[in-house]
């Protein structure tokens, strides 16, 4: 009896330390996952302090937020104050500096919108005054994974290999379903994919929303666009201009898993037309450390919010108050592949604005960087007597807009060899 006593206390011993050992083991794990996070914007820092070239300051969160930063420029121009937009960015930087994750982002794409309009209106008093647009992007400013209609997950893929013959360019175009016509235009003249200047690879993609319920339904001609050209990506939310914003963070997401090694991105409209070798060349004559940190446009440096209703760029001062970060056009502009991830991480922190390219400002001044103006960027077009002058558009990288018919006109001139400039 008192042999098979012993023999079960030894049995209940070597039980009690081998759960001991196993607790012990998977919280050592557990706890060396979250030490070292291995966020995207350190390993971007990185690349930069490689170069030997001093980097603005940065304010450096707890790392279990993966390593989001945000510099204290933007901190500086944008005032913390009892607008809507502004409480949620100071929100968000105050749970940053707790190491906290910012936001909480509903994943369910069917269920993430605001629907409580009490809510709404206690946060902005005049909310029911809004444009209905506005309403509608306001309640929806939380959404971020709207579902994939049409996908190119092999757009940089040359060959059987991925790596082979890396994107040098990447185009990056904001159309609607019904531009057909525009889309068109760019393929054949300076959207042209292929190899340029014998080794730099150049790829496109348009980017599309959903047309609303009172446009003609275009999906059976979409997916034979989509199949024939494979430069469609499109995704489930309604076109709109306020949604712009979304379009660009769904971009970064879709170019971060399928076309991460692209060494510069190209954001514009189906409306503009480029100087696409003129563009190489100024990219080609980059040092690398500019390079690496490029965010290049027709930059509008000292622009506050538009305060008229009629305005299709109408911000209630209850939703924002203050000025506007210097941000480069949304008609078109040029940025480091280096700065996506970046981007996409800082995202997280900076509230959605209905105004896609203050909010790409906005992210961009986060990180630290600060927007290049490039005289031949002509968002707003150039001086009407110049425009039927082709030895004007030669000299230029970007002049927004141009109809279809003009885009193709423009290309075959510059490109003829009996102009002389």
């Amino acid at each position: 009896m008192r042999r098979i006593k012993t023999l079960s206390a030894i049995v209940v011993l070597v039980t009690l330390f081998l759960i001991f050992f196993y607790s012990t083991l998977h919280l050592e794990t557990a706890y060396g996952r979250r030490a070292d996070p291995g966020g995207p914007l350190k390993h971007a820092t990185s690349q930069v302090q490689d170069s030997n070239v001093k980097t603005p300051s940065f304010t450096t969160p707890h790392p279990a937020v993966h390593d989001v930063s945000v510099s204290d420029v933007l901190r500086q121009i944008i005032p913390q104050n009892g607008a809507y937009w502004n409480r949620l960015l100071y929100s968000a930087l105050r749970n940053l500096n707790k190491g906290e994750d910012p936001f909480s982002y509903d994943t369910n794409w069917s269920g993430c919108r605001e629907t409580s309009q009490e809510f709404l209106q206690n946060n902005m008093h005049d909310f029911s005054s809004y444009p209905v647009l506005f309403q509608d992007f306001l309640q929806g400013m939380k959404c971020r994974t709207p579902p994939v209609l049409l996908n190119q997950p092999n757009k940089c893929i040359s060959g059987d290999r991925k790596g082979d013959n890396p994107t040098f360019l990447l185009f990056a175009i904001k159309s609607t379903p019904g531009n057909f016509e525009r889309r068109q235009a760019v393929r054949e003249t300076w959207g042209r994919e292929g190899t340029h200047q014998s080794q730099l690879q150049v790829r496109i993609v348009f980017l599309l929303g959903s047309p609303s319920l009172d446009d003609p339904n275009l999906t059976q001609l979409l997916s034979f666009e989509a199949s024939q050209f494979k430069d469609l990506v499109q995704w489930d939310f309604h076109e709109s201009l306020l949604n712009l914003t979304l379009k660009m963070h769904m971009f970064l997401q879709w170019t971060l898993k399928f076309c991460p090694n692209a060494s510069f991105v190209f954001s514009g409209d189906d409306d503009v037309f480029v100087n696409t070798p003129a563009v190489l060349r100024y990219l080609q004559s980059l040092e690398p450390y500019k390079a690496s940190r490029l965010y290049v446009g027709h930059v509008i440096s000292t622009a506050s919010p538009l305060r008229d209703p009629q305005s299709k760029y109408y911000i209630p001062l209850s939703f924002y108050d203050g000025p506007y970060p210097a941000y480069a056009g949304g008609g078109g502009f040029l940025c480091s592949g280096a700065l996506l991830q970046p981007l996409h991480s800082v995202s997280r922190v900076i509230p959605f604005f209905p105004i896609d390219d203050v909010y790409a400002g906005m992210c961009v001044e986060a990180l630290g960087v600060s927007p290049e103006v490039n005289n031949g960027f002509q968002t707003f077009d150039i001086k009407e007597q110049d425009r039927e002058n082709l030895c004007v558009h030669k000299g230029l990288l970007l002049i927004h807009q141009r109809s279809p018919l003009q885009t193709k006109k423009l290309w075959k001139g510059i490109h003829s060899p009996l102009l002389t400039c």
